[in-house]
């Protein structure tokens, strides 16, 4: 009688890194278009891997860095449409009042902490926090084009005012 082949342990961080480095160098190099930043996007990727709390487990190592590595490459372009926008916002602006380079650098990472934070949010309840900080709408208004009872506009900012809540605390 055979003995049943023994489950494979799972990989170390850094028996993961070394197979799978050159790898995920290319795949982002193909998403990207070549892009110089493929390097900082790989390392960005094991960063999650390694402050992931399923690394531990992992079975198909690669299956998971192509998940992590999408949401990099998410990230990465909302970011880089962010920063378009905030370029865009400053070429108008006249040159006394231009920020200094810090002062673009602050702003420009409190941009991306709310769009990070708006983005943590269900559709509807981001869409009722931007009607209300943005155009100032009602929360009377803000129910009727949300097709929603007031309470729920209410329930809506609630959540929001807690994520900006969040984000002024870290």
């Amino acid at each position: 009688m055979s003995a049943l082949p023994l489950p494979s342990e799972p990989a170390s961080i850094d028996a993961i890194y070394r197979e799978h480095h050159g790898w995920l160098l290319g795949w982002f190099r193909r998403r990207l278009g070549g892009a110089s930043c493929a390097a900082d996007l790989a390392h960005d990727t094991f960063v999650r891997l390694m402050t992931s709390r399923d690394a531990q487990q992992l079975n198909e190592p690669r299956a998971f860095l192509r998940t992590l590595a999408h949401g990099v490459v998410v990230n990465h372009w909302r970011r880089q449409d962010i920063e378009r926008a905030w370029l865009d916002a400053l070429a108008v602006l006249p040159e006394p009042l231009a920020p200094s380079p810090e002062e673009r650098f602050l702003a420009f990472e409190t941009l991306c902490r709310i769009d990070a934070m708006l983005d943590r949010l269900n559709p509807k309840a981001r869409t009722a926090f931007l009607l209300s900080q943005l155009d100032g709408l009602a929360y009377a208004e803000i129910a009727v084009q949300l097709k929603v009872s007031e309470r729920m506009v209410k329930k809506y900012m609630a959540q929001a005012m807690l994520q900006c809540l969040l984000l002024t605390s870290s």
